[in-house]
Formats: structure tokens, C-alpha cells, sequence
């Protein structure tokens, strides 16, 4: 029986694990394998105005102007870019059924542990629509008593509880109701008719609804609660940290070059004072 010397054991042991390391990173660069298949599949919810939205049967907005300047860094890899509801879309990253998700999420907890964030591509603080001319309500504090609309499951949500347990219950009243609605459409709409006095939503999101109905409503600054962006996610595994950081990196680019201060006029009408450089870590 032929015996292998020990030492000549630990060194095929040793080649094995670092042929299968060199094989695993050979193997784990999404980036790398989008360049080489030149074709890059991205998910969005495309009914999220003006970051992203359907005009003329095309995806359009703020996230789509920004993905198109990104995408200039990758000559010869085509952009396939699905628009697909939100309320599925990160279960579809989780199952590789896309490379990334370009579509403007809120950097909250819950997601970070799961999931990569990019840098923010703008603010996701929250302020407040009211009915335009109603004197009632001039500061958030104002909205102690009154009936407030969401969107159930948002992460406004969460910062209107925040608002009414720190700010508002210690000072003797909270709100009279909380209404939750499927999407914020219905509670805008719950704002015209008076079903609702008040509709906290993202200042990014709240701009489009004034420009299109000036007659009808107004927003009530400053935001209030913590400070929260809007970023794009990946899988949070080393597979794809490489894409993530591509275009995190592109997003710093925009940033740094003004062309992304130029996005943020042209389809909000005002700029936004951002982080870069890094993700903020979630305050909710």
C-alpha cells in the first residue's frame, strides 16, 4: 500500500483551496459578466413620477435620465430595463431574475440588512400636502388632531408614527386618525374630497402633484423627522459588490460634474442638498 507523505498531502491541500478561491473570483464579478455578455437586465417600477414613469409606451423621469448618463460608461453593453410592479421587485433580485434594481427606494433598515444600497440619487425627506389655502395647517406640528393619508406599508408611514409619538403625544394630542391607502393616488384623491386633512409624502414625489394641480393643493415645509434618501440596490453579496460600486461611482460623478444638480431642476424644479461619497446609514 502506498502511503503519500504528509507534507506532500498538505501542498495538494493547499493548491485545492487556492485554485477553488482563484475559480470563485474568476466566477464572482456580475460586472465583469455583464461586460462580457454585453447585455445588463434592470428592474423599475415605472409608476413612480418623476422618478420613473411610462410616457409614450418609454420609461422616463429623473432615475431614467440618471441610469442613461451611467450606462454611457458601458460601451457596447445593452440596457434591457423592465418595468415591473414594486410590490414584487425585490423578491425578482433575490432570484436572479435581473441584474439590479433601478427604481427609487427609500433607504430604511430593514432593507439595508438585506439588500446593497448605491449613494442616494436625492432626498426622500417628508413634508406635507394640504389643500391649497388651508390656513389650519402651517408646520407639522399642525397636524396634531387632524386626519392624515398614507400609503400602507411605506416607509412614510413610519415617520408619521415617529412624528406623532417624539413630537406631537408628548405635547397633549396626537392625530384623530391615520387613513391607509393602497397607493398615494387614493390619498391625494381622499385630500380633494376633504376625506383627509393632510398627505405626508416625500418632497421629490410631493412637486409633480403641485405642478399638476396648483389650484387644488400646496406643500407645507420644512420636512420633518430624520433626513432619509432615495438610493438603487443589489444583491448584497460579493457577486455583485462591483456593479453596486459601478454605479454608486457614476452617481458621484453626476454629482460631482453638476449634472445631477441639472436632473434635479429639470424634473422637480429645485436642487437637493445630498450626501456622496457613502451610503447613510438608515435612520428607520
Amino acid at each position: 500500500m502506498n502511503i503519500m507523505p504528509l507534507s506532500v498531502k498538505k501542498m495538494l491541500v493547499t493548491a485545492g483551496i487556492m485554485c477553488a478561491a482563484i475559480s470563485s473570483v474568476a466566477q464572482a464579478d456580475l460586472l465583469d459578466e455583464i461586460k462580457e455578455k454585453g447585455e445588463i437586465v434592470i428592474a423599475t417600477e415605472a409608476r413612480y413620477a418623476p422618478f420613473e414613469m411610462l410616457q409614450d409606451g418609454k420609461i422616463v423621469g429623473y432615475g431614467k435620465d440618471i441610469l442613461d448618463e451611467i450606462m454611457k460608461q458601458l460601451p457596447g453593453v445593452k440596457l434591457k430595463q423592465l418595468d415591473l410592479p414594486f410590490q414584487g421587485i425585490l423578491a425578482g433580485l433575490n432570484t436572479k431574475r435581473y441584474d439590479f434594481v433601478a427604481t427609487s427606494l427609500t433607504i430604511s433598515k430593514a432593507r439595508a440588512d438585506n439588500y446593497a444600497f448605491t449613494y442616494p440619487i436625492s432626498t426622500a425627506a417628508v413634508a406635507m400636502l394640504k389643500r391649497k389655502g388651508d390656513e389650519r395647517i402651517t408646520k407639522p406640528e399642525d397636524m396634531a388632531g387632524m386626519v392624515i393619508g398614507t400609503q400602507a406599508g411605506s416607509v412614510q408611514l413610519n415617520a408619521i408614527k415617529s412624528f406623532e409619538e417624539k413630537k406631537l403625544t408628548p405635547n397633549g394630542e396626537g392625530y384623530k386618525a391615520i387613513k391607509e391607502f393602497t397607493d398615494y393616488n387614493e390619498a391625494y384623491a381622499a385630500l380633494a374630497s376633504r376625506r383627509v386633512d393632510v398627505v405626508p409624502q416625500a418632497i421629490p414625489n410631493l412637486a409633480p402633484i403641485v405642478k399638476q394641480r396648483p389650484d387644488m393643493f400646496e406643500i407645507v415645509q420644512p420636512p420633518f423627522g430624520p433626513a432619509t434618501y432615495y438610493a438603487w440596490v443589489g444583491r448584497k453579496d460579493a457577486e455583485s459588490a462591483s456593479l453596486v460600486q459601478f454605479f454608486s461611482d457614476g452617481i458621484e460623478q453626476l454629482h460631482q460634474s453638476g449634472k445631477l444638480a441639472e436632473l434635479q431642476q429639470k424634473w422637480f424644479g429645485f436642487t437637493m442638498d445630498i450626501p456622496t461619497g457613502s451610503v447613510p446609514a438608515p435612520l428607520y
